[in-house]
């Protein structure tokens, strides 16, 4: 069965982030449909990022006064109308024609942060300089010339944040993906991707992975190297380990984001909810984090914040709403989660999300 067009409205059917899911298949061809879904070698990770909120339940407190009420949280510095940001998603044309503007149109609309991916099929630019919501993700590009030529340009855009992707220095080995013959179109534009992955001729005695693709990843002293050279804040993504967060503060990162990759990378890692408790134990009291994996409610969300979350990033969520309907789709997946998210508030007895904490939750 071939792929339906996107929809230009929305029907009254899609209420939830689940009918979403259920109506994208219907809009993707197959191969792209398991790219989207699927993760690396079992998929234990994808499974275990959503059912990681399941073994939480919710203990709420009554007769607060919410005259005062709001959503908002202030990150280095700066006021983000609520905590539901967007991952760094690549290759979104491969989910309907207007690819990241559109995503970026919705953001903005919502007043959603949104994190453009180096593997973007729209350019830094072309994102709307006055949307203040908005920061750049970083793949390093096998160089310090070439990485911060990509900083320069997001400064210079007015992006807010630089996020530095530090768990995918190899594609993961995703068993679906191949067996469907999965391949991004050749004449899909990458305008910031970079051709510097090219190994080259290694000596006999040299492996292509250890010493080839490892050699291009970044190290801790290039991430010291960038911080040094950009005034943005520094935040690194797929952080799971509570030595490397505490490394990370050290190194003058401004904060991290808790994330297996969506299960696409390592599978079996341990779920971000539980890294995040682990990582929150270690850090500073205010320190920033995010929690990136499985969030497909608004009860999710306020879980994520009771551990420890400063704000949550959504990825296939959103990628569901755009394949369906485009802008329209992704503004009303964010609407359908922020509306669930400040329903599970008011249910909860608290006003902000300061007042987020582990009183309210039971493991």
């Amino acid at each position: 069965m071939s792929a339906l067009p996107p929809l230009t409205t929305i029907p009254a059917h899609l209420q939830t982030v689940a009918d979403y899911q259920q109506q994208a298949s219907q809009h993707l061809e197959e191969a792209t449909w398991h790219y989207l879904q699927g993760g690396a070698m079992h998929e234990l990770s994808v499974q275990e990022n959503q059912l990681q909120f399941q073994d939480i339940q919710l203990i709420p407190r009554h007769l607060n006064d919410f005259s005062q009420a709001h959503t908002r949280v202030n990150l280095f510095g700066m006021d983000y109308p609520h905590p539901i940001f967007l991952a760094p998603i690549g290759h979104q044309a491969l989910f309907h024609p207007q690819a990241e503007q559109a995503t970026a149109l919705a953001a903005e609309l919502m007043q959603s942060n949104f994190v453009l991916s180096t593997l973007s099929n729209t350019h830094i630019e072309a994102l709307n300089k006055e949307n203040p919501y908005k920061w750049f993700q970083l793949y390093w590009q096998g160089d310090r010339e070439q990485s911060i030529a990509l900083i320069r340009l997001a400064e210079q855009h007015n992006y807010k944040a630089i996020v530095i992707t530090i768990d995918a220095p190899h594609t993961g080995i995703r068993d679906r993906e191949r067996k469907t013959f999965f391949q991004l179109p050749t004449e899909m534009p990458h305008p910031h991707a970079s051709t510097n992955f090219e190994i080259g001729n290694l000596a006999a005695d040299k492996h292509p992975i250890f010493q080839g693709l490892m050699k291009k990843a970044p190290k801790w002293k290039d991430i010291e190297w960038l911080i040094k050279n950009t005034k943005l804040p520094v935040i690194l993504k797929g952080v799971l380990h509570p030595a490397d967060a505490m490394k990370a503060v050290e190194y003058g990162v401004s904060g991290l984001i808790v994330s297996n990759h969506g299960g696409r990378v390592l599978d079996t890692t341990i779920p971000p909810l539980i890294a995040l408790q682990k990582i929150r134990a270690v850090v500073p009291v205010n320190y920033p984090l995010f929690l990136d994996g499985g969030i497909r409610r608004g009860t999710d969300v306020f879980k994520a914040i009771a551990l420890g979350a400063s704000a949550v990033l959504i990825g296939r969520p959103y990628i569901y709403g755009l394949a369906t309907a485009g802008a329209l789709g992704v503004a009303h997946v964010l609407k359908i989660l922020k509306e669930e998210f400040e329903i599970t508030m008011a249910l909860m007895g608290t006003p902000c999300l300061d007042d987020i904490d582990q009183d309210h939750i039971h493991q």
